[in-house]
């Protein structure tokens, strides 16, 4: 918007007609008048260019016919008299307005030429150590965040479960479909087509040793307690975390969640929590369907390359491999689930208004997710073993 100085010369000039902005010289001094606007730049420019041979100082520097100003001017003021030279004009110039004055120093200051930052020379060792720095607190603050979205998630769910008519049961049930049914063909066909491989793998390794028959408590054991569950976790992580974050994300793009706000309402109680509950129920049955389905995929591999009968087979388990095993197993979908499910959440409530920070965090969720299953799993499993379990 234009900003317009007022002077003694054109009070009586009707503020609706435009003067074209114009340069002169008298007595050594510089006459800036008229309008300096977006509509005669062309002819400024070119007046301004006419002139760039020349350096003004402060006294010799007449402003009292500018009339109208407004941040092309303003830019092309800067060009012909340098940002230092107009910065004192703004700061020292009593007969003009505050607003014009205001305009020309923030203009100026805008156009300064900053010197660029001189390149740091560290040592390729203080370099490794700050980056390593920088790494390390962003994991920090990564945990610290998931932490307390983590307590925020089990306070809200402590506060609706003793109210029925709060709890969003068709949100819900829409979850459960979409991360535990339609997940269901394909953790089922990875899980056996594990378990074939590991079936392969271990009749290869045992034939040396003339000890095939323990291929059935290789691919039993290790389904039980370890790749039923991490096979559905990482599937789940790589296919549900990203949609919740991706849902989420573009609801935050598009100012739903501000909406949701608006009316009174809780994003962590609307949308996080059936989401976070369905991962729940979903995985520990992923992970039951996938430790038959592993099971199954072995137990085939076996029939036709080790002569082993499926009622051997079942047989061969039943004896050797012992409950707690699948127990294991079980024990540690929910705590994944929940991870799952808090993390996709959580990168979703973080996105940016724009459509590359949607993909920027659902990739992170991604990472995230079978990051943290692998290291809960790794751990879990050193746990189960000194315990003896």
């Amino acid at each position: 918007m234009p900003i317009r100085a007022s002077s003694p010369k054109n009070q009586n000039t009707s503020p609706n007609k435009r003067q074209p902005g114009s340069l002169a010289s008298e007595n050594g001094k510089l006459i800036i008048c008229g309008d300096w606007t977006l509509a005669d730049y062309t002819a400024l420019k070119h007046h301004v260019k006419s002139r760039s041979d020349q350096s003004w100082t402060v006294p010799n520097i007449n402003l009292e016919n500018l009339g109208r100003v407004d941040t092309a001017g303003a830019s092309l003021l800067v060009s012909l008299l340098g940002t230092e030279t107009l910065i004192a004009l703004a700061k020292g110039n009593a007969n003009l307005p505050k607003e014009l004055s205001a305009l020309l120093l923030a203009v100026a200051e805008a156009m300064k030429e900053k010197p660029a930052p001189e390149p740091e020379s560290l040592a390729p060792t203080t370099l490794f150590l700050s980056e390593t720095g920088k790494r390390v607190e962003a994991v920090w603050h990564l945990t610290y965040l998931l932490a307390g979205f983590i307590g925020q998630i089990v306070a809200t769910l402590l506060a609706i479960l003793p109210r029925p008519g709060r709890w969003r049961v068709t949100p819900f049930v829409a979850a459960i479909q979409n991360t535990g049914l339609n997940a269901l063909p394909i953790v089922a066909l990875l899980t056996f087509l594990v378990g074939a491989v590991v079936a392969f793998l271990g009749a290869t390794v045992l034939k040396d040793f003339g000890a095939t028959i323990y291929t059935v408590n290789l691919v039993a054991f290790s389904f039980l307690r370890e790749f039923g569950v991490l096979l559905a976790a990482i599937l789940l992580a790589g296919r549900t975390a990203s949609a919740f974050t991706a849902q989420i994300g573009a609801m935050k793009v598009n100012e739903e969640l501000d909406a949701i706000r608006t009316l009174g309402l809780d994003p962590v109680e609307l949308l996080v929590v059936p989401r976070v509950l369905a991962m729940m129920v979903s995985l520990p049955i992923l992970t039951f369907v996938g430790m038959l389905s592993g099971l199954v995929g072995g137990g085939l591999v076996c029939a036709i390359a080790l002569d082993i009968t499926p009622t051997q087979f079942m047989a061969i388990a039943e004896r050797d491999i012992a409950l707690k095993h699948f127990l294991v197993g079980m024990s540690k979908a929910p705590i994944f689930a929940f991870l799952i499910a808090a993390i996709g959440c959580l990168e979703g409530l973080k996105v940016g208004g724009s459509a590359q920070s949607v993909g920027v965090h659902t990739t992170s969720s991604v990472v995230q997710s079978i990051f943290m299953v692998i290291l809960l799993d790794a751990v879990a499993a050193l746990f189960f073993m000194e315990m003896g379990w």
